[in-house]
């Protein structure tokens, strides 16, 4: 029996199928791990109905002082919080029309945003957060592999935002709920950029850990707890309420 030999322009044909159905492959498991992970949180349409979110919690500093922290969330129109230490509040304000910041140095008085640091925080207004519809809004998502966090396997996944900053994450691959997620320029909002004697130095991690979901009565998923690497212990969460009323003066800077 006589074999066909391939010719040049055959072997490029099946080349070419092969590498694009590669990335074909690749961009579905992509769509797939994060289809999981939004049935994970309840679905599409459960997703659609979350309008608002206010938080309370508790952690406790390393000299012993116990943290305690607020916030309100809106979605696309406001972010506020309060961050109680016992000798004085940090608090931000962050609306879809600018962003204000209030701490004891400046004796409790909200004073705007610099605009490099507003822009980096408007994701924060994102109820739900970039993995979410991502295409949507403009990311673009990668998967790049699977690594072990805290003992188990997760996919890690590599967001790129409208803004191109990038985001890791980190998806439990059997319950395809996020453990993990890695900012660089570390802070609340992992924005700003390093400036005089330290600004040729690569930008701070901020690395978050979530645990504990509990589902609230109206059946929406959150982790009740949440660690990030810097800035004390964990952060356990006593109380989350779901698209309650909320007050217009939360939008003012006061």
């Amino acid at each position: 029996m006589k074999l066909r030999t391939m010719t040049k322009g055959t072997a490029f044909t099946l080349l070419t199928c092969l590498v694009f159905g590669f990335f074909t492959v690749q961009a579905q498991t992509v769509d797939e791990v994060l289809a999981g992970y939004e049935k994970a949180l309840g679905g599409k349409e459960k997703l659609q109905t979350l309008k608002s979110v206010y938080m309370e919690g508790v952690s406790i500093a390393g000299n012993g002082n116990e943290i305690t922290s607020k916030m309100t969330k809106v979605d696309g129109q406001l972010m506020r919080s309060e961050i109680n230490f016992g000798m004085g509040s940090f608090n931000v304000l962050l609306t879809d029309k600018g962003g204000w910041v209030s701490n004891p140095r400046n004796g409790g008085k909200f004073e705007p945003m610099p605009e490099e640091r507003y822009k980096a925080a408007l994701g924060e207004l994102d109820l739900i957060g970039p993995l979410y519809n991502y295409a949507a809004k403009g990311h673009k998502a990668q998967l790049e592999g699977k690594e072990s966090i805290n003992g188990k396997e997760a996919y890690k996944i590599k967001l790129t935002l409208a803004t191109g900053n990038e985001i890791t994450y980190f998806i439990d691959a059997t319950s395809y709920l996020l453990v993990r997620e890695i900012r660089k320029g570390g802070g609340m909002f992992g924005g700003g950029q390093r400036r005089g004697a330290n600004a040729d130095q690569q930008p701070q991690e901020l690395i978050t850990d979530y645990s504990d979901y509990q589902s609230t009565p109206e059946g929406f998923l959150f982790p009740f707890t949440v660690k990030r690497n810097g800035m004390g212990g964990e952060t356990i969460y006593e109380k989350i309420e779901v698209n309650k009323p909320v007050d217009q003066k939360l939008y003012k800077a006061e």
